[in-house]
């Protein structure tokens, strides 16, 4: 581990406290969960708190005090126990905290609410996460608490408290060139974890000799990108892996189930691997047999371009909203050219636009911000802007700050999609057609670099790789 990385990110917080006139930050790690009874979810830290430490342990509090010319960062952790160690794992404990992570100092967390009151006091404001960590508000206010009851002896309380989010947002918003590397492996791994889903399943349902026999379902696929997801390092996926069959792929946030995959059908997959704590987000789309039906190739090919326009318009510069726009346009273009919105009805693309009718069959949005985790921190609004008034999605006059400025450094997904269920006046041939592709874009300083596309995203390359 680098400690000199989260170093840097903690001056870079302690900077940004002695600016707003000084005070102390506090920052707790996730909790531990339980699943049922004598056994707990695996554990995954808090994202702000592993990001300003690279620690990965429970039980942990970092502090960061901020004064005039001085700042100190100190860790509370769990304290060396043989007996637990045997059971659970190493811990690395107080005494090789400083030297292993780089912090000023460390205690254990059982001395934490019998130190707390004391480094609280006489600061001029106190920085926490608002309403991240269930009960904290509450732990702060009683910390607080022993500091006025000792006001009469000259100790000071706070004056003020501030969201710590705000500020650790905005510098996760920017990715330094440690997490662009890590989310570049993410990619690949996630991408060669696609390619086998696709392989898999032509293979199954050609009835390849070496595949294995019987019928291919959504968990079988699912298995394969754990797989690969561990055989490479990753120590997660991201989030639940979504592996829909046919009319499946119609629901948004599906889960891998039992269905079983049919030659004919598409499948859709959206799935990523998190590696040393950073996400990755891939979706594709495929023929579960290896080749589109003419049907699904049309829709396929409007998505394809879509995603297309969206890529080109992330650039530095635009805004956040930009991509999505440039999506929407050529997905409702080719919702009016194959009929799933009949011209005479719906009118021109501006029609739509005005009319909110695409919406049928393209109800999300086309990205979101990505990093460590899948659906990443950061304002969609540029700060320090006005808001403007403008039309919300029901047509209704809303004030609104304008969308944020794409600057390098910053993650974003790109993901258009159409789902078509089954519907009076829908086309037939197109019911239960769910399509959505997503790649993750770094925006860079001419443009962007899509870091997922280990794995084919267009049509023919994906009927070649199945076919392999």
């Amino acid at each position: 581990m680098n400690s000199a990385i989260y170093a840097k990110r903690r001056a870079a917080v302690a900077r940004a406290l002695k600016a707003a006139g000084g005070g102390i930050a506090l920052l707790p790690t996730a909790p531990e969960l339980q699943r049922n009874r004598d056994s707990d979810f695996p554990y995954r830290h808090d994202s702000y708190f592993y990001y300003l430490t690279g620690f990965s342990e429970p039980g942990a509090w970092l502090v960061i005090e901020a004064n005039g010319k001085t700042s100190q960062s100190t860790l509370f952790c769990r304290p060396k126990d043989l007996e637990r160690e045997i059971w659970d794992g190493l811990r690395l404990g107080p005494k090789a905290a400083p030297a292993q992570l780089g912090v000023d100092a460390a205690f254990s967390v059982d001395a934490l609410d019998e130190k707390m009151p004391a480094l609280l006091a006489n600061q001029n404001a106190v920085w926490f996460p608002f309403a991240t960590h269930q009960g904290l508000e509450s732990q702060v206010d009683g910390w607080l608490g022993k500091v006025r009851a000792r006001v009469r002896y000259g100790a000071e309380c706070p004056q003020s408290q501030h969201d710590l989010c705000q500020l650790l947002d905005e510098m996760r918003l920017m990715k330094d060139s440690h997490e662009l590397a890590i989310l570049r492996r993410a990619g690949k791994i996630s991408a060669g974890a696609h390619v086998r889903a696709m392989q898999t399943s032509a293979a199954r349902l050609r009835g390849d000799r070496k595949a294995s026999k019987g019928g291919l379902r959504e968990y079988h696929l699912e298995a394969e990108l754990l797989h690969e997801f561990r055989r490479h390092g990753a120590q997660f996926p991201a989030y639940t892996s979504i592996v829909a069959a046919g009319a499946n792929a119609c629901i948004l946030h599906y889960r891998a189930g039992d269905s079983e995959l049919q030659a004919g059908q598409l499948c859709l997959i959206d799935a990523g691997c998190e590696l040393d704590g950073y996400a990755s987000d891939i979706t594709r789309t495929f023929p579960a047999g290896g080749k589109f039906t003419p049907a699904q190739r049309r829709l396929y090919d409007i998505v394809q371009a879509s995603q297309e326009a969206a890529i080109k318009a992330i650039k530095p510069g635009k805004r956040f909203t930009d991509p999505h726009e440039a999506a929407t346009h050529v997905l409702i273009e080719g919702m009016l050219d194959c009929g799933l919105l009949p011209k005479a009805k719906h009118g021109k693309v501006d029609d739509v636009l005005e009319s909110g009718a695409y919406r049928q069959f393209y109800m999300h949005r086309t990205g979101h911000w990505m990093g460590m985790d899948v659906h990443d921190c950061g304002d969609y609004t540029e700060p320090g802007s006005r808001p403007r008034e403008e039309k919300d999605a029901l047509g209704q006059l809303v004030m609104k700050k304008p969308p944020r400025i794409l600057r390098p450094g910053m993650v974003l997904t790109v993901e258009p999609g159409l789902y078509v269920r089954p519907a009076k006046g829908v086309p037939k041939e197109f019911w239960n057609i769910g399509i959505r592709i997503e790649d993750d874009a770094l925006v860079t300083a001419k443009g962007c670099e899509l870091m997922t596309r280990g794995v084919p995203v267009k049509a023919d390359e994906i009927e070649a790789l199945m076919a392999g």
